[in-house]
C-alpha cells in the first residue's frame, strides 16, 4: 500500500483558530508566556499584536506556530515547520530585532537564516529558562516595591543602564528613547515595574516583562553596580516573586545567560529551578 501523502501549509492565523493557538500554547506554559501574553492581550489583529502568528497546518491540524514582529518567536516548530517559517521569513527579508525562544528551535532556525540575512549581532546558544510556583525560601526585601508614575524618571535611566550592559547597544540609540521611555512608562502604569529605591536612586529593578493567565516571565533585573556583592538581589528577587504570585500567577519565570553564574546562583537560592534552555540571536 502507498504511503499516505500528508498535506501542510503555512497561514496566518486568525480569531478563527484561537482555541487551536490556546491549545498549542498549552503545552509549555512557560516556555511560551510571551505569545500567550501577546495573544491575551491584543487578540489577533496585527496591528494590536505587533506583528502577525504563523502557523502550520498539517492534515487541518495547527502543529507549529511562530510570533513575527519585533522578535521572532517559533512556538513548538517542528523541523518542517521551521523550513516553512525561515522561507516566509527569507522573502519577507529580516523585520526583526532578535529571534528568541526554545534553543533547538531558535537555532535551528537561525541556521537556515543566517544565510540570508548575514552574521547576527550575538547568539547566545544557552539560556536556562527558570521557574517557580512556590513562595521563595529567601525572605523578602521589605524596600521592595512597585515603582510610582512619578518615578518615571528616576527608573529610566537605571532601565537605560541594564538594557545597554546586557544588550551592547543603548536603547536609546535608534529615535532618542521615545518608544524605549513609552514602554517603562507602561510597565511602571501597569504596577509591573518593581524597585528598591535609595536617597533618589534605584539600587534594584526588576520587571515583568510577560504574563498569561498561566504564567509570567520577568526581565530586566539588575543591581547598581557598585552595590553588587551585597547581597540585595536574592531577597529583592524574593520580594518580586512573592508580588507577582499574589498579584498576577501562580508560575514565575525567567531566562539567563548560562556564563552569568552570579545570576544563576541568585536564582537558585530564591528558589527557582530550571526548566528548559532558550536561545537568542541579536541584531
Amino acid at each position: 500500500m502507498a504511503p499516505m501523502l500528508r498535506t501542510a501549509a503555512l497561514k496566518v492565523l486568525d480569531a478563527r483558530d484561537r482555541h487551536d493557538v490556546a491549545a498549542l500554547l498549552g503545552r509549555d506554559p512557560v516556555a511560551h508566556v510571551f505569545v500567550a501574553s501577546r495573544v491575551h492581550v491584543a487578540g489577533f489583529d496585527p496591528w494590536r499584536l505587533g506583528g502577525e502568528l504563523w502557523g502550520y497546518v498539517v492534515d487541518g491540524q495547527l502543529e507549529s506556530m511562530c510570533y513575527a514582529g519585533a522578535n521572532l518567536v517559533p512556538v513548538e516548530a517542528t523541523p518542517d515547520a521551521l523550513r516553512a517559517f525561515a522561507d516566509r521569513a527569507r522573502r519577507q527579508g529580516r523585520r526583526c530585532s532578535s529571534l528568541v525562544g526554545p534553543a533547538d528551535e531558535v537555532l535551528a532556525l537561525w541556521e537556515q537564516l543566517e544565510p540570508a540575512w548575514g552574521r547576527a549581532r550575538d547568539v547566545r546558544p544557552d539560556q536556562p529558562l527558570m521557574a517557580m510556583d512556590t513562595d521563595p525560601v529567601v525572605p523578602a526585601d521589605p524596600l521592595v516595591r512597585p515603582a510610582r508614575p512619578e518615578e518615571l524618571d528616576v527608573v529610566l535611566p537605571a532601565c537605560v543602564a541594564m538594557f545597554t550592559e546586557e544588550v551592547g547597544v543603548s536603547p536609546l540609540a535608534h529615535d532618542g528613547g521615545t518608544v524605549y521611555r513609552a514602554r517603562v512608562r507602561e510597565l511602571i502604569n501597569a504596577g509591573r515595574s518593581f524597585v528598591r529605591i535609595e536617597d533618589g536612586r534605584v539600587v534594584f529593578k526588576a520587571e515583568v516583562g510577560a504574563a498569561s493567565p498561566d504564567a509570567c516571565q520577568l526581565q530586566g533585573v539588575w543591581v547598581a553596580p557598585d552595590r553588587r556583592g551585597e547581597g540585595i538581589a536574592a531577597p529583592a528577587m524574593s520580594a518580586v516573586v512573592r508580588a507577582c504570585r499574589r498579584g498576577l500567577v501562580p508560575t514565575v519565570s525567567l531566562y539567563v545567560n548560562a556564563y552569568n553564574t552570579a545570576a544563576l546562583a541568585t536564582y537558585d537560592r530564591v528558589g527557582f529551578r530550571r526548566v528548559g534552555t532558550f536561545a537568542t540571536v541579536l541584531f
